[in-house]
Formats: C-alpha cells, sequence, structure tokens
C-alpha cells in the first residue's frame, strides 16, 4: 500500500509541518515501507499469546519512603551561581530596567 506523495503532504499539512520535496519523496518511500511491515505483523496469528501490559511479574512494588538529612553548604551552594554574590545573596539583574 504505497503512499503518494499528496498523501504525505496532505499528513505533512495535519502535522504542521514544511517539508521540502525532496523530503516528501522520501517520506513517500519511508512510510510506505512502514506501513508494509504493519500489513505483514497483521497476519501472524496471536491468537495463543496471552494479553499482557508488562513482563516481570512485579505488581505494586513500592519502596520505603525514607528521610534521608543532609546538610546543605550556604557557601558551596553560593558557589554555583554565574550571578555575583553581595552579603552572602544572589545579586540578580533589576526587573525594572
Amino acid at each position: 500500500m504505497p503512499l503518494s506523495t499528496d498523501d504525505v503532504r496532505h499528513i505533512a499539512k495535519l502535522a504542521r509541518l514544511h517539508l521540502s520535496e525532496e523530503e516528501v519523496e522520501r517520506f513517500s518511500r519511508e512510510l510506505s515501507s512502514i506501513l508494509n511491515y504493519i500489513d505483514q505483523l497483521q497476519e501472524v496469528d496471536t491468537s495463543a499469546v496471552e494479553a499482557t501490559a508488562q513482563i516481570t511479574g512485579l505488581t505494586n512494588s513500592f519502596r520505603e519512603d525514607a528521610v534521608a538529612p543532609q546538610e546543605a553548604n550556604p557557601e558551596a551552594l553560593l558557589a554555583t551561581s554565574p550571578l555575583p554574590i553581595v552579603e552572602r545573596q544572589i545579586e540578580t539583574p533589576s526587573a525594572h530596567g
């Protein structure tokens, strides 16, 4: 089921994409290839395959909440700022110009 260049232009318009003519030609071939592969997958018999949402077998795998006290070093935190530090505060540009 090959996609025409008009189909690709229409899809691009719906997606608000601006494509060059070269891209339209390339995507026409690539999207057609993808659709052909999907057609092949549709032929696979999956009637004996059980539906599953995930394969790990884990359910409700939660961790305990634990508070890890950490001591922040104000000097080290201030040192990460690219802005100037004045009286242990980061000086930011004025919002009023």
